[in-house]
Order: C-alpha cells, then sequence, then structure tokens
C-alpha cells in the first residue's frame, strides 16, 4: 500500500470517528456535514471527496465499524468449543463493546434507525454476518444436544439479537441508572440458555 493510499485511509477513518461524535451528540438528523468537518478539523469539502453525503457517510461508518466488530467476535469465540461458553461469550462482548464505546453504541442503536436510506435502500451484509455468528452457535448447540432440536435457527438468532439489541438500547436511553452492563449481560444470558435448552 502506498503513501497516498493509507493517507486516504486515514483521512476516511478521522472523518468517520468525527461523525460517530457528531452523532452522538447531536443526533443524525440535526447534524450537518459542516460539523462533522470541524469535528475532523477539515474542510468541508475534504469531507466530499471521501463520502458522498451525510447518508454515505453513516452507511460507511457502519460498515468500517462493523467488520472491526465481527473481527473481534471471531478472535475472541474461535477457541471456545462449548456452545454454552461460546454464546455466553457472545453476550459478554457485545455489552463489552457498548461499555468501551458509547458514543458508537448510541449512534448504531439510536441514529441509525433515523436514516431511511440505512434502513430501506442498503443491503445490510455486515448485520447479517453478525446474525450468521450467532446461527452458528445455536447450530452447534443443537447439534451437540445442548438446545432444542425444535428451534428455528432463522427465528432463534433474530431472538437473540433482538433481546440483546433492546436491552443495550434501554441502557443507552437511561436504564443505566436502573442496572449495569454486567447485570445486563448475566440476566440475558441465563434468560436467553434457559429458552434455548433442550428439555
Amino acid at each position: 500500500m502506498n503513501k497516498r493510499t493509507l493517507k486516504k485511509i486515514r483521512k476516511k477513518e478521522l472523518i468517520i470517528e468525527a461523525a460517530v461524535k457528531v452523532f452522538a451528540r447531536k443526533g443524525f438528523y440535526h447534524s450537518t456535514v459542516k460539523d462533522i468537518a470541524h469535528e475532523a478539523d477539515i474542510a468541508d469539502g475534504t469531507l466530499y471527496t471521501h463520502f458522498k453525503n451525510k447518508d454515505d457517510l453513516l452507511i460507511s461508518l457502519f460498515e468500517f465499524k462493523m467488520e472491526n466488530i465481527l473481527q473481534r467476535f471471531a478472535s475472541r469465540l474461535q477457541n471456545i468449543a462449548d456452545p454454552l461458553e461460546k454464546l455466553k461469550e457472545f453476550v459478554q462482548i457485545y455489552f463489552l463493546l457498548i461499555e468501551e464505546d458509547k458514543n458508537l453504541a448510541e449512534v448504531f442503536q439510536v441514529e441509525l434507525r433515523q436514516s431511511g436510506k440505512f434502513l430501506k435502500n442498503y443491503h445490510n451484509q455486515k448485520f447479517m454476518d453478525l446474525l450468521n455468528l450467532i446461527a452458528g452457535i445455536l447450530e452447534d448447540g443443537m447439534a451437540r444436544g445442548f438446545f432444542r432440536k425444535t428451534l428455528n435457527i432463522d427465528i432463534a438468532k433474530i431472538m437473540v439479537f433482538g433481546a440483546l439489541d433492546e436491552v443495550a438500547r434501554q441502557w443507552i436511553l437511561g436504564a443505566d441508572a436502573k442496572y449495569s452492563l454486567q447485570e445486563a449481560g448475566e440476566q440475558t444470558t441465563q434468560n436467553l440458555i434457559a429458552g434455548l435448552m433442550a428439555g
């Protein structure tokens, strides 16, 4: 990779990090390209050399961050053989990521839902990859007799993600005063496993 390409990648990452902060602070709709450029300490026009518009920036932000998140899941899960332990670790990592970067969590949990283009017109492959990671854990658990054979994987993987997503979203929106993310992770894991376990 030459210096010019590397510089371009780093500039793009700088803009993405600035966008995370601005979207979390002001909200997607109330943020402007000028706000993001100011946060990144670049000229407005520089942003447009990397992204078409604010929606394009939001989608690029999602893809870039999700790639890192998927790699982190893969790294932490690859050496765990037991499906129950793997599911527990998945939940732990999920809530740890929320705790580590609350700005990004707010963008993912709240602001992405504000973009019509993201919700309607974007083929969300990275999200499907995350769901399929859950599906792999569940399929392995079924094959080994840990989870019920009657599970519909397509429903179950969405159910697992939906539980994590909603608990995290409520924490971000203010339920942090009622429970810690550690408690959320423990309670969610217990309830998920209880619902999935073979009789």
